[in-house]
């Protein structure tokens, strides 16, 4: 009985080949150049005999990359949909200023003073005057009373300065404190800023980022999952062949490398295939997002996902697939004995 199980063993074909790969490592022991030929060679084959062995399953393998694909596209989604809000939160931010109405006994040169005295603050970005004759000439254009205003004797509108100061949606009490020196001065008969709503909005932005970030570890956690399992079953469908070559000498690297590289390709193939839906998807919603834009008078336009976000997304699912299969095969070959 032994004696046929072993030359069942010796015929088998799996086991010349670990035979004749374990022989092709342990030859290179002359020079360093032949050991990497020896492990480039051995690793090239575990690459594109993992591949092979996807292809040759096609349907369980499209069927478990797809839904890779989705949880990876979903995670995707909510993190372009922070950068778009993070974009509209900074288009928002001209805003959130601080406009300094004069008293009328103030004239334009007094004023012109007073906005350079202004502008020499550290804490302010950026100042603007608007004089008396601008402000009336505005309101003419904008009210649709030109008529009206035309037969005034005198013009009622006040000098006006624009401040708009540095990091305005970071630091609230710098904001705040430089909203309060302005009141202090003489010439200034009215200031007025409104953040209120914009500080609403990057709790709302904030909100939506936290909520982002939980919901990617979850489903990175499934990806992980999902492709360890994968692995799992692929190990114990091979487990005969895995007996087989440690029951000729392989050791624990040369059985892992298979199957980590078909961590490897799964996570891959996900993570492109994900990029692909992604990428779809923004092409579909891009025009309908542009003509809103248009509609509320805004520069908005939809951010994708960059070149080195892609090449991030693709690592880190391929990272992934490594991870999980790692994990599974410490876990399962330890009860796998011949």
């Amino acid at each position: 009985m032994k004696r046929e199980y072993k030359n069942r063993i010796i015929k088998d074909p799996p086991v010349k080949q670990v035979r004749q790969e374990i022989r092709q490592t342990k030859s290179a022991g002359g020079g360093l150049r032949d050991k990497i030929n020896a492990h480039r060679d051995v690793h090239a084959h575990a690459l594109f005999s993992s591949l092979g062995r996807l292809v040759a399953s096609p349907f369980t393998s499209i069927m478990t990359i797809a839904v890779l694909a989705i949880a990876i596209s979903l995670a995707s989604g909510f993190y372009i949909l922070v950068n778009n809000l993070q974009q509209l939160t900074g288009n928002f931010e001209t805003s959130n200023q601080i406009s300094l109405f004069l008293r009328d006994d103030v004239s334009d040169m007094h004023a012109n003073k007073l906005a350079n005295n202004v502008r020499d603050n550290i804490n302010v970005k950026e100042v603007k005057l608007i004089t008396r004759e601008q402000a009336l000439a505005d309101f003419k254009s904008y009210s649709g009373f030109g008529a009206v205003i035309e037969r005034l004797e005198e013009n009622p509108l006040p000098i006006v300065i624009e401040v708009l100061a540095k990091n305005t949606l970071d630091d609230k009490e710098t904001l705040s404190s430089l909203f309060k020196s302005f009141q202090q001065y003489p010439e200034v008969d009215f200031a007025q800023m409104d953040t209120q709503w914009v500080e609403r909005l990057q709790s709302i932005v904030s909100l939506v980022r936290l909520f982002t970030s939980l919901v990617n570890m979850l489903l990175a956690a499934a990806v992980l999952f999902i492709i360890g399992n994968t692995v799992r079953l692929e190990l114990h469908a091979r487990r005969e062949e895995v007996v087989i070559a440690k029951l000729v000498g392989a050791t624990n690297s040369f059985i892992y490398r298979p199957f980590l590289y078909t961590g490897f390709w799964i996570g891959f193939l996900s993570g492109m295939s994900a990029w692909f839906i992604v990428t779809i998807l923004m092409l579909i919603l891009r025009q309908s997002v542009e003509v809103l834009s248009e509609l509320y008078g805004g520069g908005f336009h939809l951010m994708f996902l960059s070149f080195s976000e892609t090449l991030a997304m693709i690592s880190l699912t391929s990272f992934l697939g490594v991870l999980g299969s790692w994990v599974v095969l410490i876990c399962q070959l330890q009860n796998t004995r011949p």
